[in-house]
């Protein structure tokens, strides 16, 4: 941390200025990075199925197996109530709820096949479902590191750079949560100061954790604030998101009960996402770990009909293998990519939005990190996936946030945003008059077809370099975390936070500021 310092940035936030980062003046002089404008994807190709149709049905009613044979321990009261008194079957005596096959479909029917996200920004709003695809940042992490600081515990610093790297990259749309845990800041007011921080130095979609009713209803206030809107409009729009684990195998638990309830009630998102591990916390196949975590989907879902039926959910899909030797999770394993693409399927058959993930348990910014997150990608889009949750900056198994693989993955999202884009095929494209003004043994460099489209031909990335390798090494044979280091110190000096109206942030700063010297929230459960 020796060759980092800390300055103050707009708005009095601190900014971790890297070695041989130029001033904001001289960084204001320069030509802003060039990246393709903020884009709302839609998939222009059917996703991929990797089962046939009988065999995807052995695998739901595999699921309805289990729901209404082995069940569900539902930890939460109120919840496993809503639930007996919706169809389910369990006792006073025990946390165990077994759904009833026709109960857990009638539910699943309610649920809306699309909604829209809603954004400070109403330009920054999202459409979840059907084919449209939606990247987040990264989210959770404990750890944090980039070259000049190296891997260290998350901090406030930390975090809010993140957030302004995630604000400022027009490849990630969303916020997935805090792209890494500021530790430096007490559990029972961290939701406040983050939020706050998510909703002022951005102006994109957020989420908030579901850790207990107080965090939840604060958040909901927060987002209400920051949006200018009243309690009616909230909850007619959803303007908040929040991540459901499971707690495999077939368990979940009171806080995720609760947030589930919290959000269905207001008609916020709740993505249900099952973290089940093949060989550890769910059978070690495919088929009988995608088999659990459809159970355990299916049962959030359900829970969140219940409470109000066409409450916003999505199915999310989060399996993958373990490394049998140490028992360390891996990812952008090819289990993993199949996992994504049959949890894709089931997600198309109950028609609900779909998440998955680009992930990697690589420990360096290197190969293994750019294939594993590739190979997760990919699953990921062609798998039909509506949000690919930790969309840039995942390292480490999802133990460390790194700022150089931030602005990579960015790069790597930003094609596929090109390759999302629908091939068009008609007499301009064909170029059958540039062809023949060429003929044979010419070059294309100079017709005027080339000319009129050079510059939106092709996806031009950030970090790729396609010089000559006498002039790469020449310029000290640059890698690409080097240049991505590079590229994160000018992408926090072109910051500047996004405008919030003066009233709206009084409000919110009020809110925070009271619920904080209230004590924000017990930190046992």
């Amino acid at each position: 941390m020796s060759d980092s310092s800390v300055e103050p940035a707009p708005g009095g936030e601190p900014v971790r200025k890297r070695r041989g980062g130029r001033s904001r003046t001289a960084a204001a002089k320069k030509t802003a990075i060039e990246q393709p404008p903020f884009t709302h994807h839609q998939r222009p190709f059917d996703p991929v199925r990797v089962v046939s149709d009988d065999e995807l049905e052995a695998i739901h009613d595999a699921s309805l197996t289990i729901l209404r044979d082995t069940g569900i321990d539902v930890l939460e009261p109120d919840a496993r109530a809503r639930l007996v008194a919706a169809g389910a079957t369990g006792s006073d005596d025990s946390d165990r709820i077994r759904f009833d096959p026709d109960m857990v479909m009638e539910a699943m029917a309610t649920v809306p096949p699309e909604l829209t996200l809603h954004a400070r920004n109403p330009s920054h709003s999202v459409a979840i479902g059907g084919d449209n695809v939606v990247f987040t940042s990264v989210a959770s992490p404990p750890n944090a590191s980039d070259l000049a600081g190296g891997r260290r515990s998350g901090n406030t610093v930390d975090f809010q750079n993140l957030v302004r790297l995630s604000q400022h990259l027009n490849a990630i749309q969303v916020h997935g949560g805090y792209p890494v845990e500021p530790a430096d800041i007490h559990p029972s007011v961290r939701h406040l100061l983050c939020t706050r921080d998510l909703l002022t130095l951005s102006d994109k979609a957020i989420h908030a954790y579901s850790l207990g009713v107080e965090r939840n209803r604060d958040c909901l206030e927060m987002v209400r604030i920051a949006r200018g809107i009243d309690e009616d409009q909230l909850d007619r729009e959803t303007s908040i998101f929040t991540i459901i684990n499971t707690s495999s195998p077939l368990r979940i638990d009171i806080p995720m009960c609760q947030g589930i309830i919290e959000y269905a009630a207001r008609n916020q998102l709740s993505v249900i996402t099952p973290f089940t591990l093949a060989g550890a916390m769910a059978p070690v196949t495919v088929a009988g770990a995608v088999a659990q975590q459809n159970a355990e989907a299916l049962a959030g879902m359900t829970l969140a009909q219940v409470v109000r039926p066409g409450a916003p959910v999505a199915y999310g899909g989060f399996t993958s293998n373990v490394d049998m030797k140490s028992g360390s999770p891996a990812f952008g394993t090819p289990e993993f990519m199949q996992s994504a693409m049959l949890g894709g399927q089931l997600a198309r058959r109950y028609n609900v939005p779909y998440r998955s993930s680009n992930v990697n348990a690589a420990n360096a910014v290197d190969a293994q990190a750019g294939y594993e997150s590739v190979f997760s990608l990919w699953g990921a889009v062609m798998g039909g996936a509506n949000v690919v949750f930790h969309g840039a900056g995942w390292m480490e198994g999802g133990l460390r946030a790194s700022f150089e693989k931030m602005v990579i993955d960015a790069d790597l999202l930003q094609m596929v945003s090109t390759f999302l884009k629908p091939l068009v095929v008609d007499d301009t494209t064909l170029a059958l008059d540039a062809i023949a003004e060429v003929g044979p043994g010419g070059h294309f460099f100079g017709t005027q077809h080339t000319q009129d489209r050079y510059r939106s031909a092709f996806f031009a990335p950030m970090i790729s370099d396609w010089r000559n390798f006498e002039s790469w090494e020449e310029a000290g044979s640059p890698t690409a975390d080097q240049r991505a280091a590079a590229l994160v110190g000018e992408l926090l000096e072109e910051f500047s936070p996004p405008p919030i109206d003066e009233a709206v942030n009084a409000e919110l700063t009020e809110f925070v500021d009271r619920r904080v010297a209230e004590g924000g929230v017990k930190t046992d459960f």
